[in-house]
């Protein structure tokens, strides 16, 4: 037996890679230049800088890869790097549409045009809200005024010249009636050189103090000239008329030459075909509204009730419908745009529409309230956002899909929480020329890829991140270099070549494999800060490697109360856990626990029991519905090992029940279906196996122990409560020999396996692991022989034959005592 140990007892060298300070070819960091490039992503950047070298549609880049590989750090790395710093895009502008004022116009201007055409459209509306109401007080416009007026006056004169000829020597004379606001000529008889109404004259005439045959003569006159008179009123307003749109066109003229003039700097300044026509515009629109513009410090309007008074209108109001939006302003940018938004709201990834409550409570907006978000203002460069986030947030991967499949964006307000929620404004698209980036895992990729046809359309470049690179003398000055690149970043102390070398490690046992290291630059980096506290703490002047170790078990103590809770449930004997003597039917497993940011490996009670009977290998935990598919599977895979080895000349007759002790939650995964196996063999042969030894491995239908993860957890698991029960120096775990290059224990386990108290083997198939647990050689079957006698498989091969024939005698008494029981058949008499 001890022969055998030797041979499948793993070598302290193997159990963990490890760099020798001495060595490194420095001393400290400080002997190193800080890592510049991006370190062991070559697949990924190949792929980004690919995607950001095609300038097509649809070439936008999905970065995937696992959290913490430093995906988002090193696409703003790639994207500064990258980005032609020659181009920079457009300021965009949105302007009031005076024709359709819900569909704001939209005019785009170079990098910096548009907060100056902004600067140059208010100036003009200073000048205009200055000069307007000094022009209309001017002398030119006042003799204008005055001109046009006395032209009027002296036409109304000439009509009542007119009548008061007609009238003259009639008795009757003209007169001026004030009807409100105007005033209209009227006819009266003139008594005694006094103009009298008709129903005065009436009563005179009534009280005889007037002759009725002269009260006859002026009533028939007065209406023959009313008649005339009312056809001459009728002329008048006309005339009013006319002299009111003279008085307008004085007004139209006099304003549009004062503000082209004063007009004339912006549209040489800016002379894009779509802002002249939009310059038009906008002195068609003040023209058209001249009223508002005079009114600008006057005293206000006579109200509907008499003493009632308007105010005049301010300014801002005046001049709000010509204000310019200066959606996204570029002035400031030496290239493309990059913009990482980590909060990928609807409303901060695509703007919005604001609104304002009146006075009377009701809901208003404008063109000025067009808000641009992150991915417009990424227009003509770079938007980065994490994809998972976005998916969460309502409406926003929709609305992205469809503005990168059609290359333009509409700015709505999308609130459906909000039952009232349209605004009336339709801006004008914006054309769009931007490229996204979006970080997420292979999973989600792989997801949408498979359900969203548009997906392949729009993300046509995948830049796959990885989790580790290949360890060798390169790569670990990379990474040493990379850490005196944080020590500068992050201001740290210096680190010497043990902490070097400890961070290695570590992240070498982050990656898994020996042969790899952890490109979890970010954990790396958190890990260099908390090692330089622990050296502040002990008033170092360099990091070492002892403070990387506190640094490491400081950071375990903070996430392991629920393995020391299950580990006092083991030592005080409430969970059942042997680790002496020897047992049938009874094996440790392994289990890894995974609380999100920590894993921790304890080991768990199996037993097997057989009996006489057909129904085969029952997994208790399956029939409880506390066994997941990957578990099941395994189970399924030990019949199919019975069948192959022992059932090629008999059935396979037998009842068999495995289970996991104590057992309360679900399990699933493979790893123990070896360990489940030896359980089941020890059952058979009825052969002890030792406690004192822990298994985990999963195993195929021809019996070769395949390998398992968290390996380096379930072996300083079992050490854990081996340790606390006291160590014997027969203890130790068997793991599948596959899973040696994972080896990355701690310093503690591989002490304990050099001073010879603590044991870790390695085997490739069942044969060699049943003989490690039982002391006895599983025994191989030699072409056309039987298994060497006394060997466990012999042992197994009799008990399985013996089961079968006694399953096969079993059947034949019960059919007889069946056929004793069965009553005899009455002989009915035959007719002749």
């Amino acid at each position: 037996m001890a022969t055998k140990k030797i041979l499948h007892e793993i070598s302290v060298e193997n159990l963990k890679w490890t760099l020798n300070p001495k060595k490194l070819s420095f001393k400290t960091t400080d002997d190193l230049e800080a890592l510049t490039d991006i370190v062991g992503q070559k697949r990924g950047v190949e792929a980004f800088r690919f995607g950001m070298g095609m300038i097509k549609k649809g070439y936008n880049i999905f970065v995937t890869g696992e959290p913490g590989t430093g995906r988002l750090s090193t696409v703003k790395k790639l994207l500064k790097e990258m980005a032609d710093t020659t181009k920079i895009p457009c300021d965009l502008c949105y302007v009031n549409s005076f024709k359709h004022p819900e569909a704001p116009i939209m005019l785009r201007f170079k990098s910096g045009d548009g907060s100056r055409f902004r600067k140059d459209v208010q100036d003009f509306l200073d000048i205009v809200k200055r000069e307007a109401p000094q022009l209309f007080e001017s002398e030119e416009y006042i003799a204008r005024k005055n001109q046009i007026a006395e032209a009027h006056e002296k036409k109304v004169m000439s009509f009542y010249k007119a009548i008061e000829d007609r009238v003259k020597d009639t008795g009757l004379v003209v007169v001026r009636m004030q009807m409100g606001p105007i005033q209209r000529p009227d006819v009266v008889p003139l008594v005694d050189g006094e103009p009298k109404r008709m129903i005065e004259l009436e009563e005179l005439v009534e009280n005889g103090r007037f002759p009725k045959v002269e009260y006859e003569r002026l009533h028939d006159k007065r209406l023959e000239l009313k008649e005339e008179i009312d056809q001459i009123v009728q002329e008048l307003k006309g005339l009013q008329k006319e002299v009111g749109k003279k008085h307008e066109e004085v007004d139209r003229l006099m304003f549009m030459a004062l503000a082209q003039d004063f007009m004339k700097p912006l549209r040489e300044k800016h002379q894009d075909d779509k802002v002249l026509k939009y310059l038009d515009s906008v002195l068609e629109s003040m023209v058209e509204d001249l009223d508002s513009i005079k009114a600008l410090g006057g005293p206000g309007k006579q109200g509907p009730i008499p003493g009632m008074m308007f105010g005049a209108p301010s300014p801002e109001v005046v001049f709000q419908p010509y204000q310019v939006n200066l959606l996204v302003d570029n002035s400031e940018l030496e290239g493309p745009p990059v913009i990482v938004e980590s909060y990928p709201t609807y409303r901060n990834l695509f703007g919005s529409i604001e609104r304002v409550m009146d006075r009377n409570g009701g809901w208003h907006t404008d063109y000025t309230k067009i808000k641009a978000g992150s991915f417009i203002k990424a227009n003509g460069g770079y938007l980065v956002i994490n994809l998972m986030d976005a998916i969460f947030e309502p409406g926003v991967w929709q609305t992205l899909k469809r503005a990168l499949k059609t290359e333009k964006i509409e700015i709505e307000t999308f609130d459906p929480y909000y039952f009232i929620s349209p605004t009336g404004l339709k801006p004008e698209p914006v054309d769009m020329e931007v490229k996204v980036v979006v970080l997420g895992s292979p999973y989600l990729y792989a997801m949408l890829k498979n359900y969203d046809e548009d997906v392949p359309k729009i993300f046509k470049v995948r830049a796959d991140y990885e989790s580790s690179m290949n360890l060798n003398d390169e790569s670990v000055l990379q990474v040493a270099r990379f850490i005196k690149g944080e020590v500068e970043k992050s201001k740290l102390k210096s680190f010497d070549a043990s902490g070097v070398s400890s961070i290695m490690e570590e992240a070498v046992r982050w990656a898994g494999r020996q042969e790899k290291i952890s490109t979890a630059f970010p954990a790396m980096a958190d890990l260099l800060s908390e090692a330089d506290y622990f050296a502040g703490i002990a008033k170092a002047k360099m990091v070492s490697g002892k403070h990387v170790k506190e640094a490491v078990d400081a950071k375990v103590y903070r996430a392991n109360q629920v393995e020391e809770r299950i580990q006092e449930m083991i030592d005080r004997g409430s969970l059942f856990v042997d680790t002496d003597g020897e047992v049938v039917g009874q094996v440790n497993g392994l289990a890894v626990y995974s609380m999100g940011d920590y894993m921790f490996g304890k080991p768990a009670r199996i037993t097997a029991v057989t009996s006489l009977g057909k129904e085969g290998i029952i997994n208790i935990e399956r029939e409880a519905d506390m066994s997941g598919p990957t578990h099941n599977k395994g189970m399924l895979i030990l019949a199919g090992f019975l069948r192959n080895r022992f059932a090629q000349d008999k059935p396979l007759s037998l009842a068999a029940s495995i289970a996991f002790e104590q057992s309360y939650g679900g399990i699933d995964g493979d790893s123990a279906s070896s360990t489940e196996l030896y359980a089941l063999l020890s059952s058979l042969s009825e052969k002890p196996l030792r406690q004192y030894v822990a298994v985990t491995g999963s195993v195929n239908q021809y019996g070769e122990v395949q390998p398992i993860g968290g390996v380096n957890q379930k072996i300083e698991g079992f050490y854990l409560c081996c340790k606390n029960a006291g160590l014997n120096g027969k203890q130790g775990v068997m793991i599948p020999y596959s899973n040696v290059k994972d080896l990355m224990l701690r310093d503690e386990v591989i002490q304990a396996v050099k001073d010879g108290e603590f044991h870790v083997w390695a085997v490739k198939n069942i044969d060699e692991g049943i003989e490690i647990l039982t002391g006895i050689k599983a025994g191989e079957r030699k072409k056309g022989a039987a298994y060497p006698k006394g060997s466990i498989n012999a042992l197994v091969n009799e008990k399985l034959k013996m089961l079968a024939d006694q399953l096969v005698a079993y059947g034949k008494v019960d059919k007889k005592k069946s056929a004793r029981k069965a009553p005899a058949k009455k002989k009915t008499p035959s007719k002749k």
